[in-house]
């Protein structure tokens, strides 16, 4: 059942996410090949400022980011969690890494996932093998599900 995966925006966003019922099902499909299963997943569009805040707030980070991953679960419990993502810096990171929008956006989304699953990138050897899995699955995505933005 993907019905626990949902999507949200905070105000002034207000982006219309198509596709969202074959993104739940590919972010629950990332999940059980990560062996992980999914109680609660929540996407919260937003923008900059408001990330800032949260950033600042939570993390103690004075800096703009593209996404914060709450982990709400208990212990080695099914994936319970608060995502979000600041479409501002989604739109500013496609420009600066010449791909399409929605692309990044697919992969910042499940970079969110990736950390949920247990995926650091702290260091260069983590961000690396981030990287690789967030390149493996959009491509999976994209092979799979042929969405069209």
């Amino acid at each position: 059942m993907h019905n626990n995966i949902f999507f949200f925006n905070e105000a002034p966003i207000n982006y219309q996410l198509r596709h969202k019922t074959k993104l739940r099902q590919w972010i629950v499909e990332v999940a059980q090949q990560e062996k992980h299963d999914i109680t609660q997943l929540n996407y919260i569009f937003c923008s900059d400022d408001y990330l800032l805040v949260l950033n600042q707030q939570y993390l103690n980070h004075h800096t703009y980011t593209d996404i914060i991953t709450f982990d709400n679960s208990e212990n080695d419990e099914p994936i319970e969690s608060d995502i979000f993502i600041s479409i501002e810096r989604v739109e500013d990171n496609a420009r600066t890494f010449e791909v399409s929008f929605i692309n990044e956006l697919y992969r910042v989304m499940i970079h969110g996932v990736l950390h949920l699953c247990g995926y650091g990138d702290k260091n260069k050897t983590e961000k690396a093998l981030m990287r690789k899995k967030e390149n493996f699955y959009v491509k999976q995505l994209n092979e799979n599900y042929l969405l069209k933005s």
